[in-house]
């Protein structure tokens, strides 16, 4: 007996099977090293996320009015309750929706446009590649910076353009009035970043088997079809991808708001993340800054679980 089960587990190690106990001896120092590799970043992680999360809610608690260290009395929930009381507070979330959402859309549609312009067959898509992502190249103050001038209200090369094309007779303002202001806000970040929309959504066109398409053409799918039933479906999660990334960039939108409009005319611009901006390093209120910035993180992960949830029940939809 004793023979036979030696010999049962000689057979088993041959096999490719390593007993329990070398399996545990060797998986601890795995384990341990793994750790040790995962450390530093976690510190890093830490160091870099958590811990101003943990210190922005802390002071979040208190009145601080100060740059400088002195005694900061705990008020706890009143600055939360002073953001729900104000007035400004919600003019400046309904213009943040309103440009997250005008300005995703935009690029999405548009996005979706170029990606399949890109993934066309044609000669030079290489070049033409290239040229789309130059304004995603550009920093977001230098594009800021660029079309301030493009709409400059006396030398502004847009007047100029519409003026040739007798689309307007006088040179307007279009950052003088704050729905103006705010659709040119619009129409500045979806010039940025609708390159890197386009990429995701090219990305995931490319992952696309050829062999669905070519039974597709050959069941007599037209391209309107094809792309409804076939191409829609299957970019369902880098739409996804694409929906949550520019979401949450939007809404925290700040360097464009603050090198295009500075939050004017009369605070027509002011998104949530410039207001916070305001209330913390102008007017020196760092604890209702503090609870500003807790209220957009929530604010971004109640949409990004819209989004995720809206988007999950059409792909189970679709499939």
């Amino acid at each position: 007996m004793s023979s036979a089960t030696e010999l049962g587990e000689v057979g088993r190690t041959k096999a490719g099977r390593t007993p329990r106990r070398n399996r545990r001896g060797r998986g601890e120092p795995q384990g341990r090293l793994a750790l040790l590799l995962l450390l530093p970043s976690a510190l890093i992680v830490f160091g870099i996320i958590l811990y101003p999360i943990i210190r922005t809610t802390i002071i979040s608690f208190f009145e601080v009015n100060s740059a400088v260290p002195v005694a900061t009395p705990f008020v706890g929930l009143r600055n939360y309750t002073d953001i729900l009381s104000n007035q400004a507070f919600y003019s400046t979330i309904w213009r943040t929706l309103y440009f997250t959402i005008g300005s995703t859309a935009l690029e999405l549609i548009i996005g979706m446009a170029l990606a399949l312009l890109l993934n066309a067959p044609v000669k030079f898509r290489w070049l033409f590649r290239a040229i789309v992502v130059l304004p995603w190249a550009l920093p977001t103050v230098v594009n800021g910076a660029m079309w301030r001038g493009v709409l400059n209200a006396q030398y502004g090369s847009l007047n100029a353009l519409f003026t040739q094309l007798h689309l307007i007779n006088d040179y307007r303002s279009w950052l003088g009035t704050p729905t103006s202001a705010l659709n040119m806000l619009i129409i500045a970040d979806v010039w940025k970043t609708t390159p890197l929309v386009a990429f995701f959504l090219l990305t995931g066109l490319q992952s696309i088997p050829t062999e669905i398409y070519e039974s597709t053409r050959m069941d007599g799918a037209g391209p309107i079809r094809t792309w409804l039933y076939i191409t829609l479906p299957l970019l369902v999660p880098s739409i996804s991808v694409v929906l949550v990334l520019r979401t949450i960039d939007a809404f925290k939108v700040f360097d464009l708001v603050y090198v295009l409009t500075g939050g004017g005319p009369a605070n027509g611009t002011q998104t949530i993340a410039y207001f916070t901006y305001v209330q913390a390093f102008s007017d020196q209120r760092f604890g209702y800054g503090s609870a500003l910035a807790e209220v957009i993180v929530i604010c971004i992960l109640l949409l990004s679980a819209v989004y995720l949830r809206a988007l999950r029940r059409d792909e189970m939809t679709l499939i």
